[in-house]
């Protein structure tokens, strides 16, 4: 258990906690290398047969520390090297099923990580953002590329460049997210899902969510992605765009 990020496994569960709710759960180094490190570790675990993501709080995440930016800025070496790229990289390959519960904002990559996901289960107050292009970046998780394949050129475009929030209802509609639970009840549907996941059987489970994905072609288009978000990183735009949002709205997206 890190201090940002908390594990249990049960019934063939491991439950991620984001635990880091006075930042409202916005990712950093350590957060990225505690998740990388539980997933590749669960992907070669029998005993775990499903990761189920939830937080601590009244928001889900606020996306990346905005702190860290300036060092990925800075990195000329492999994203490897970096741990938001071994975190995504992790998520792009883990075989087994992925369940997310989410309460309130998930912003950036809150929202693009839940794209990874098997399931996904939203509290009724639950808003998802990407306002990536609003400050001056690109979309990031291989968000460019699944966003068209889930919703369509232009809903994903309009989306990707408003950097607007959609609620929970939005988010079913569009087939983000499986369905909506009010209060205990998130926990609950969210559980539930992990664990009849949990009780399949695990080869079958595995194939079938490698038959609905590539894995190899949206690491490369992570790749693709986070070269550009590296150059953006230094841009005047954006380095103007978050110096007005420090000032404004806080220090994650």
């Amino acid at each position: 258990m890190s201090d940002t990020i908390a594990a249990n496994l049960k019934n063939g569960v491991l439950s991620l906690r984001f635990e880091r709710a006075e930042k409202k759960n916005a990712l950093n180094g350590a957060a990225y290398d505690a998740l990388s490190g539980h997933l590749r570790r669960a992907a070669e675990d029998r005993a775990v047969r499903a990761v189920l993501i939830s937080a601590d709080g009244p928001d889900f995440c606020a996306g990346n520390d905005i702190a860290d930016f300036p060092q990925m800025a800075a990195h000329k070496g492999p994203p490897e090297d970096l741990p938001v790229f071994r975190f995504l990289k992790a998520l792009t390959f883990f075989a087994k099923p992925l369940v997310a519960a989410v309460q309130g904002q998930a912003v950036g990559i809150g929202t693009t990580l839940l794209l990874h996901c098997d399931q996904v289960w939203l509290s009724p107050e639950a808003r998802l953002s990407l306002p990536f292009v609003r400050l001056g970046l690109v979309p990031e998780a291989g968000s460019s590329l699944l966003l068209p394949l889930r919703l369509g050129h232009v809903r994903a475009f309009d989306w990707l460049t408003s950097g607007r929030a959609i609620d929970a209802e939005t988010a079913v509609n569009w087939g983000l997210a499986n369905g909506i639970g009010a209060g205990d009840e998130l926990m609950r549907l969210a559980e539930g899902g992990a664990e009849r996941l949990a009780q399949m059987s695990p080869q079958a489970v595995a194939h079938t969510k490698a038959l609905m994905r590539n894995p190899d072609q949206l690491w490369a288009h992570i790749e693709r992605e986070g070269a550009v978000f590296r150059q953006r990183l230094a841009s005047e735009e954006a380095q103007a765009a978050f110096a007005a949002f420090m000032k404004g709205a806080g220090a994650a997206i």
